[in-house]
């Protein structure tokens, strides 16, 4: 009966012995391949990521995309450099004295009207994203997040954003303004000829407007917890702090 109890106990205490080894063994190849730990599983992350990113892209393009988003916001889109040398010049030239105030409107009202294009092809991008991309976003630098979107997106981006910010400009007359302006300054005396495409200006600076305040979003959930509004978003992100 002795022998018995014993081998009981023995066995029980190799078991528990072996339970804790296995453990730890699983707790190291959790950190090795980078799963979190805890309760915290890859579908979670996954989840927990897009999430965070459909909020932040979505809240980006509808400010972008209304009235005044680019125009009367840190994001408003200058006159080219290469075109103040035109508008300086022009300023005095009837018909054109507040040249450098209507283009700067007519371009950011383009830029308005082509924003909401953005959000379908960003959804596309956070659709496909890996476990590996949400756990090198969740645990990488503070804009790890933007950087995915603008190496996803960027190209198609500018590919849609382009034509609509083109139409956008014609419907407000800019680009024959501009053209016309191009060539009254290009007949003054003893000025340099040019012709800065002003559409493609346009387009990249409402894209730099766009990546700058998805990275603002991306910075406030990783640094406000109040700005983390499920318990996903909560659960996840607090793996992120422990970094």
């Amino acid at each position: 009966m002795f022998k018995k109890a014993l081998f009981l106990f023995v066995a029980l205490s190799s078991a528990q012995f072996a339970h804790a080894q296995f453990g730890d063994v699983l707790s190291k190849a959790k950190k090795a391949v980078g799963l979190p730990e805890g309760n915290l599983t890859q579908e979670e992350v996954g989840n927990g990521l897009k999430e965070a990113l459909n909020n932040g892209i979505g809240e980006a393009v509808n400010f972008l995309s209304a009235k005044d988003g680019y125009f009367k916001s840190p994001y408003k889109i200058l006159v080219p450099e290469e075109a103040q040398k035109v508008t300086d010049k022009l300023k005095a030239v009837p018909g054109f004295s507040n040249i450098e105030a209507d283009l700067t409107e007519r371009m950011n009202r383009a830029a308005e009207d082509a924003a909401v294009k953005a959000k379908p092809i960003f959804v596309d991008a956070i659709k496909s994203m890996t476990f590996q991309d949400a756990m090198n976003i969740l645990t990488g630098n503070a804009d790890a997040a933007t950087r995915y979107l603008e190496k996803s997106t960027y190209q198609k981006l500018y590919s849609e954003f382009k034509p609509i910010i083109q139409a956008s400009l014609d419907k407000v007359n800019a680009r024959e303004y501009w053209s016309n302006a191009v060539t009254t300054y290009n007949k003054l005396p003893f000025v340099t000829k040019t012709n800065p495409e002003l559409d493609d200006h346009v387009t990249k600076m409402a894209l730099k407007g766009l990546f700058s305040l998805v990275e603002k979003k991306e910075q406030g959930i990783r640094t406000d917890v109040s700005q983390r509004n499920s318990d996903l978003l909560r659960k996840v992100f607090a793996r992120q702090d422990k970094k």
